[in-house]
């Protein structure tokens, strides 16, 4: 993994915030990153030859981390996926509302898909 942080962050707005960009983690095949919130819940991240594990499993160990994993439309018509700590949905809610951020597909950890 090779690391390329900046010594003062790229700073710009989204929806309201100010957003902090403090670099990159340039991961080779198999290396994957975990981040971790404030709270201690973690979600993973592991490069592979093809691309990427942008998530660990959404109806399992997403679940048991506490998150919720929607699948959003914005009001430019481009999709998201966003994992929501499951304790503050109304927020996300809210702020979905709040500036015209989309509006929730499906809530991907839900989804039943019966094989055969």
């Amino acid at each position: 993994m090779k690391t390329v942080f900046k010594t003062l962050p790229r700073k710009f707005e989204d929806c309201g915030a100010t957003i902090n960009d403090f670099g990159k983690l340039c991961l080779r095949a198999n290396e994957m990153v975990s981040i971790a919130a404030k709270s201690g819940k973690k979600y993973d991240i592991t490069a592979k030859e093809w691309g990427f594990y942008l998530a660990p499993s959404l109806n399992s160990r997403m679940r048991r981390e506490g998150f919720k994993v929607a699948l959003v439309l914005n009001n430019e018509n481009k999709l998201f996926v966003n994992a929501v700590d499951k304790d503050k949905v109304a927020d996300f809610k809210k702020y979905l509302k709040s500036g015209n951020n989309g509006s929730i597909i499906c809530w991907l950890d839900e989804l039943s898909i019966k094989k055969g």
